[in-house]
């Protein structure tokens, strides 16, 4: 992937877990008893937090100290 392809998908990774952390306090706000939902969004959301820490490492330089 090319630098424009990974911004493009770093910014749709960053929708998509803004989306599922809204979708977590809806449900955890609406007194949501569905435990197992919850869990499956929090570890998605955090797989996808894995995945922007990632591109994000690759779009930056290295900085030699």
């Amino acid at each position: 992937m090319n630098e424009q392809e990974l911004r493009k998908r770093l910014e749709l990774l960053r929708s998509e877990h803004r989306d599922l952390d809204a979708a977590i306090a809806a449900l955890t706000e609406a007194g949501s008893t569905d435990q197992l939902q919850i869990a499956r969004l929090k570890k998605r959301k955090l797989r996808l937090k894995d995945q922007i820490s990632m591109i994000e490492d690759s779009l930056l330089p290295d900085i030699i100290a």
